[in-house]
């Protein structure tokens, strides 16, 4: 069985080995593969995946491995082996992605790249490419380092009066910051760092603060777009390099201009429901400016068409951060100082959990999920749906949070959300569509149970959940709530005759029960129905007592 990938990818490499592939170039490869993002070698391979084996010379698993420690630094370690495919030894070569910069012993650092035709290659790793790297493994926080040319003077007075607004009117805003004179809270807020007798600006003050001009020269990479388009139609198209103070309050001016409300009757009252929630826009672009790389050319992009919002900024997820794990992923970023300062005045979530945030705001009114998956190694894209909210939905989430005077937890409104859209659901689906680990899930839903807002049917890995009878009399469904709820009683004697047809017309208590997961007095009960249907008979009676179909 052929266990080699008939592909190539950032993380897959094949090397012919015939005319002895040489040690040197074999050296830049993995080098190359380790400052990426790691990945897998064969050795003995064409390009196009025709298996031709490897060369005495690399026969030798242990030597290869000694032969990579030798020549790289710090020594990297890999994991070689001799695999038996197609009548041919291979060498598989596992590297492990770095956790700093590796470079060979005769000075080179690379790093890997897919080219236009999708094959990839190693290329070399520039001096101003190391801090981007450094940083994506949180090994150097590029916004607290001084800021090159700049100095005090560089820094707005019209900026820091904002930013003391910004304290005493956000909510989250730490307000003793506001008893400290300019230069202290510079200090406090790490938007400069001592160099020699005097302070100078790090990257994180002049973000906050610079002067527009000033940043434009010394940090050519933060520059910003905000978009609105309407068909093909152009509204707005601005691009800016000013101040992340006075950036937000624009694009905070922006997005109420081109976020429409819809209007609701919630018993007396009517309520205002946003098409784009205010708090996942604004952790969306606090997210954008905090974790973007600082070291590369590209900007923070806000963009709203027909289809909905999408914020993209520079930069892949951080290290140990994917698609799958972004909801329960320890909270940290690639530029700390910075997101430690946004917190501290109250612009950004004091825990870090700005992501909840986010997929509440869509959760709650019943809409699609937050959607990261047009991400890449180079960039990160949230993209927030245009949809008509659920209003059904929002009131059983609102009356629930108002029965329990707090707001639900993500994964119960995840949970939610997915048996609002699929209706019956089991354990295993909902690990699936969640990427939650299964025991917060299995604590999350019996904790619902007892609530009322789910109910559970069967048992084992047989067991489903739907929504809570009283969710759905509140919503006036209380005939969807029968079918859903009976829905066992119809398909029980279903899987019993078929159980029958497959064991030549007979079954016992006991296999009903192991069939249905249920107890052995309920699986004798739905026995004993079929019996007065007609459906099965007595043959052998005792304590194993044996049915068959009736013809």
């Amino acid at each position: 069985m052929r266990t080699i990938p008939n592909t190539e990818t950032l993380d897959v490499e094949f090397k012919s080995d015939l005319k002895c592939y040489p040690d040197h170039d074999l050296i830049e490869e993995i080098v190359g593969m380790t400052n990426t993002i790691g990945g897998v070698l064969y050795l003995g391979v064409e390009d196009d995946g025709t298996i031709t084996g490897v060369h005495k010379k690399h026969n030798d698993a242990v030597g290869v491995t000694a032969l990579i420690a030798n020549n790289t630094v710090p020594p990297i370690s890999v994991r070689a082996e001799v695999i038996y495919e197609e009548s041919h030894n291979i060498l598989k070569i596992e590297i492990p992605r770095s956790r700093g910069v590796v470079a060979t012993t005769w000075g080179k650092i690379l790093r890997r790249r897919l080219k236009l035709d999708g094959s990839p290659e190693a290329i070399p790793m520039y001096p101003y490419e190391i801090p981007s790297r450094l940083s994506e493994l949180g090994m150097l926080d590029y916004s607290a380092q001084p800021l090159d040319g700049a100095t005090i003077d560089d820094l707005d007075p019209n900026q820091r009066v904002r930013l003391r607004k910004i304290i005493q009117t956000r909510q989250g805003g730490e307000k003793n910051l506001l008893t400290l004179s300019d230069d202290e809270l510079d200090i406090a807020l790490r938007l400069v760092t001592k160099s020699g007798e005097s302070y100078v600006p790090t990257v994180t003050g002049m973000l906050l603060l610079g002067k527009e001009e000033r940043i434009a020269e010394l940090i050519p990479t933060a520059k910003a777009t905000f978009q609105v388009l309407e068909g093909t139609a152009v509204r707005i198209n601005e691009d800016s390099s000013k101040p992340l103070l006075e950036l937000f309050e624009n694009y905070e001016t922006y997005i109420r201009a081109w976020n429409p409300e819809r209007e609701t009757e919630y018993g007396l009252f009517r309520i205002p429901i946003p098409e784009f929630d205010w708090s996942a826009f604004r952790e969306g672009l606090v997210n954008a400016f905090c974790h973007r790389d600082y070291t590369m050319l590209g900007r923070v992009r806000v963009s709203i068409d027909d289809e909905g919002l999408s914020i993209s900024n520079p930069g892949g997820f951080i290290d140990g951060v994917n698609l799958k794990n972004l909801l329960t992923v320890e909270p940290h970023g690639r530029n700390p100082a910075l997101a430690d300062a946004l917190k501290r005045i109250g612009l950004a979530e004091k825990t870090g959990r700005g992501i909840d945030r986010i997929f509440e705001g869509s959760i709650v009114f019943g809409r699609p999920w937050p959607d990261y998956s047009e991400s890449t190694s180079q960039m990160v894209k949230l993209f927030i749906q245009r949809a008509k909210a659920d209003l059904a939905f929002a009131k059983i989430v609102s009356d629930e949070q108002n029965r329990q005077g707090k707001s639900l937890s993500i994964y119960n409104l995840m949970i939610l959300s997915v048996l609002n859209s699929e209706r019956r659901i089991t354990i295993d689906r909902i690990v699936e569509v969640t990427n939650l680990s299964e025991n917060k899930i299995r604590t999350a839903i019996e904790l619902m149970i007892e609530q009322g807002l789910i109910e559970a049917s069967g048992r084992g890995k047989n067991r489903t959940f739907i929504l809570g009878a009283k969710i759905y009399k509140e919503n006036k469904e209380a005939i969807q709530y029968v079918r859903q709820a009976d829905i066992d009683s119809i398909r029980y004697p279903e899987m019993i005759i078929k159980l029958a047809n497959t064991q030549n017309g007979i079954v016992t208590k006991q296999n009903v029960a192991e069939l249905l997961k249920v107890t052995p007095n309920q699986a004798y009960s739905y026995i004993k129905k079929l019996q007065k249907e007609g459906k099965l008979e007595l043959m052998q009676g005792g304590k194993y007592s044996k049915y068959k179909l009736v013809e």
